[in-house]
């Protein structure tokens, strides 16, 4: 990231249990329901590429947090809702929401789906005059850059983060750990790169130029600016550009603003009260992206806790080598209608093998270039998690490597 000022962080506390350490977790692994335990992680940060199970690994650690004692809500940016039909919510927006029939010791579970465009607005709202906030809530180029420009999503992600960290400590810790589904960008760390492309388009040369004064110098470039006025207004309309210049003017107050949160939330982020879960599938082009977040939020001194690796093939009979299978498929492909059928289960073993061994060939890559980066398994389900019994089978998952060492 370029541009922003360096925090110092707070230093990173011991989120696994020592390798080799007697009573731990085995060397290498995740142990999650220890994360969950600490009451000093407030914030889980869930971040991967698309389609690799963000919002369900998010889901089930928030799930499994909340009926482990914890206060915990849980903010998702998945534009599939499957979080809501998961909870048993008939409908997740802006506001968190609580999880009915949820919880133990007193724990709780609130949840929430991002709302760019609203969140955008009640940043206006809480930090205009009505009378600024009214002007640029109407104005078209707002609009359109609250719904749907390049960044402004992840951007509100940090904006509702920071939100929802603020009031639960005003309100008297109303909730203890915030877990956090990121956005589903190309990549999945650009919600700590959005501030920094905001702050560009809005304090760029060409939008200083909408806004400077035609006196002293700015007046020698007076006449050709007016001549790429008169070509925008061409290719853009004249009302587009007006809209654009009222625009900046009315939201140029609330710009220091913006910056000044988007620091605070990344420091926030930095802090050792923070953690993040990279997730992955076992596929090359997941487990690169994999290695790539990892390296980056060590470079942007972000605590990582592990990775989670979704989806995972098991080998199933170990003592039936993919080779033998095909081979003993051969010989009876063309016999009884049983010894077909036997075929056809033996062509599906040896699959799933090779597909179990190049899996385990991509995690134990992925190991050798980051060896200290402890990481759970989660066995691909016989179908999708639909509901609360999933999600807690998914957490039972997740935990399960964790206890194998104690």
């Amino acid at each position: 990231m370029t541009g922003r000022a360096r925090t110092s962080p707070s230093p990173r506390k011991d989120r696994t249990s020592p390798r080799g350490a007697p009573g731990g977790p085995p060397a290498g692994s995740l142990d999650v329901d220890a994360l969950l335990a600490d009451r000093t992680t407030e914030i889980i940060v869930c971040c991967g590429s698309g389609g690799v199970g963000k919002t369900t690994t998010a889901a089930a650690l928030a799930l499994r947090a909340a009926e482990q004692g914890r206060n915990v809500c849980v903010l998702t940016i998945d534009p599939a809702r499957r979080l809501a039909q998961a909870m048993g919510l008939t409908e997740l927006d802006n506001t968190p929401r609580p999880v009915k029939d949820v919880g133990a010791d007193g724990g709780t579970l609130d949840a929430m789906m991002l709302d760019m465009k609203r969140t955008f607005d009640e940043v206006v709202e809480a930090h205009a005059t009505p009378e600024k906030a009214q002007q640029i809530l109407a104005n078209p180029f707002y609009v359109a850059l609250s719904s749907s420009f390049a960044g402004t999503q992840e951007y509100m992600a940090m904006e509702k983060l920071g939100q929802l960290h603020a009031e639960a400590v005003d309100e008297e810790r109303r909730w203890d750990l915030i877990v956090v589904d990121t956005p589903p960008s190309r990549s999945a760390l650009d919600f700590l790169d959005a501030p920094d492309r905001l702050s560009s388009m809005l304090d760029g040369r060409f939008i200083k130029l909408l806004l400077a004064p035609a006196k002293g110098p700015a007046r020698l470039l007076s006449a050709g600016f007016g001549i790429v006025t008169s070509a925008l207004n061409k290719v853009l309309g004249a009302q587009v550009l007006t809209d654009m210049q009222t625009f900046v003017a009315a939201f140029d107050t609330l710009f220091g603003g913006f910056r000044q949160r988007a620091e605070s939330t990344y420091a926030l982020l930095q802090a050792r009260e923070t953690a993040f879960v990279v997730v992955a599938a076992p596929e090359p082009a997941a487990m690169r992206e994999a290695s790539y977040f990892v390296e980056r939020l060590a470079g942007e001194q972000m605590p990582l806790a592990g990775l989670v690796v979704n989806r995972v093939h098991e080998n199933g009979a170990d003592g039936i080598s993919s080779a033998d299978a095909e081979s003993a498929g051969r010989k009876l492909e063309q016999g009884t209608a049983t010894d077909r059928m036997t075929a056809d289960l033996l062509a599906i073993h040896a699959e799933r093998m090779r597909v179990a061994a190049r899996e385990s060939r991509l995690k134990r890559s992925f190991g050798a270039a980051h060896p200290g980066v402890p990481t759970a398994s989660v066995a691909a389900l016989a179908g999708d998690v639909h509901d609360l019994d999933g999600l807690r089978e998914i957490g039972e998952l997740l935990a399960a490597q964790g206890r194998a060492g104690s």
